[in-house]
């Protein structure tokens, strides 16, 4: 089954629909409840009558590129301004207050710049 260009897995409904971008699981849930489809129902069991009505209520949302578009448009909004988010996300930066002295590895990269563990290697000579 195919949605907005992207193939789903085969896996339970609701957890096929989060392979879509701006989809998570309870999004995802609340679609199979308007759409009165078994959540617990695999991708490839659904009927085409089922299939259509995800996809109509899919197609109303803002999804993959669109919502990725929103986003970059957003960021690149609060640097132009020189908002203090912005000018954290140039400095690629913690941006929601989070400690930095510390623990700010996922935004700043697995980037070490002290020495590991003060031992070094004698060189032979």
């Amino acid at each position: 089954m195919r949605i907005a260009g992207i193939t789903l897995p085969n896996k339970h409904t609701s957890y096929a629909l989060t392979a879509l971008y701006g989809i998570g699981l309870s999004r995802a849930q609340q679609i199979c409840k308007d759409a009165k489809v078994d959540p617990v129902k695999k991708a490839d069991e659904l009927t085409a009558d089922e299939e259509g009505r995800i996809r109509a209520i899919v197609e109303t949302l803002k999804l993959e590129g669109d919502l990725k578009r929103e986003v970059a448009g957003n960021i690149k909004r609060l640097k132009d301004i020189g908002a203090y988010r912005g000018l954290r996300h140039q400095k690629r930066m913690p941006v929601r207050g989070q400690r930095t002295k510390t623990n700010s590895r996922t935004v700043r990269g697995n980037v070490r710049k002290t020495m590991g563990s003060g031992r070094r290697k004698v060189e032979k000579t």
